[in-house]
């Protein structure tokens, strides 16, 4: 199923993470990378946004588009925000770099009232395929990187995921499964086997009440 969504020249999870997001919302982004869906949420939505990233250039950068962007590794540092300080704490295609998701995602359901994750499925068929054949770690246009340059330091499928909110005690209010081009700008929601077929999972989680 095709998606429409208003901002092509993002990355296709980020153009649907910017359709959840409410007008004039405070949103916290982890791994913002050069900005993008900040620069878009300021832009079209007026959202008051603050956005950490640990590359200092990409960091920079967002500055010098005139984002609200701390230089920090959130790995390491404390999420110094009081609670619900923020209507959406968002962490995009960053949860397979997280040294501790289950405390970090614990945190932002504290200081946000919402969390939406994005993450590269790793049951993708192409993915198992490739392991299966051949016998070594997958890589493909979702997946650059050998395993010995890797910036992931663990695999999350679809899945996963799901048994990993519920052992958290929290709830997925919103999902989809989704596949993307190469270009990553385009892509479609999946529906049928989406274990298999997605290459990207999205999520927007709460509190369990």
């Amino acid at each position: 199923m095709q998606i429409k969504t208003n901002n092509s020249s993002m990355r296709f999870d980020l153009q649907l993470i910017s359709s959840w997001i409410a007008p004039e919302s405070r949103v916290l982004d982890l791994g913002c990378g050069r900005g993008d869906l900040l620069y878009a949420l300021q832009r079209d939505k007026q959202i008051q946004g603050v956005g950490i990233e640990a590359d200092e250039g990409k960091a920079a950068f967002c500055i010098s588009r005139g984002l609200s962007v701390l230089h920090e590794n959130f790995n390491e540092d404390v999420l110094q925000y009081p609670a619900a300080h923020f209507d959406y704490c968002v962490l995009s295609q960053t949860l397979q770099q997280v040294y501790e998701p289950d405390k970090l995602i614990l945190r932002l359901l504290e200081i946000g009232k919402r969390v939406i994750v994005s993450f590269p499925n790793f049951s993708h068929w192409q993915v198992r395929l490739q392991l299966l054949c051949t016998g070594v770690a997958p890589k493909n246009e979702h997946l650059p990187y050998e395993w010995y340059n890797t910036p992931n330091i663990r695999v999350i499928t679809i899945r996963d995921f799901k048994r990993f909110v519920t052992a958290i005690d929290a709830v997925v209010t919103r999902e989809i499964a989704l596949s993307s081009s190469k270009n990553k700008r385009f892509g479609r929601v999946v529906q049928l086997l989406p274990h298999w077929r997605a290459t990207y999972g999205l999520f927007l989680l709460e509190k369990a009440k």
